[in-house]
């Protein structure tokens, strides 16, 4: 069964950290790029990060550009994000997605498979 599995969500203060981990089974990262989005109540589905398959190609969202961090481990089959100095604004639900041939990376048509997602939630 092919599936992506999110996790590492949950409640912090403002200011503080989570790491995301995003779990592929039933086939190889190694070919995908890998995405991070996040839908806050009431808003659309909008683009945080993208690590490209191959060539190291990485791109933030200027929203979290130097607080978060994306990175992938092919060996064990997982794309992570760490996210730093949270703040309220950055609340919202977490999904992780993969693409095989990504062309605009924060097109939500352009992945192939999604996370059922992760609910993070920075509030004092």
């Amino acid at each position: 069964q092919v599936q992506l599995v999110e996790s590492g969500g949950g409640l912090v203060q403002p200011g503080g950290s989570l790491r995301l981990s995003c779990a592929a089974s039933g086939f190889s990262l190694v070919n995908y790029a890998i995405a991070w989005f996040r839908q806050a109540p009431g808003k659309e589905r909008e683009g945080v990060s993208y690590i490209s398959s191959s060539d190291g190609t990485i791109y933030y969202a200027g929203s979290v550009k130097g607080r978060f961090t994306i990175s992938r481990d092919n060996a064990k089959n997982t794309g992570y994000l760490q996210m730093n100095t949270l703040k309220p604004e950055d609340t919202a639900v977490y999904y992780c997605a993969a693409g095989g041939w990504v062309r605009s990376w924060y097109g939500i048509s352009e992945y192939d498979y999604w996370g059922q997602g992760t609910q993070v939630t920075v509030s004092s």
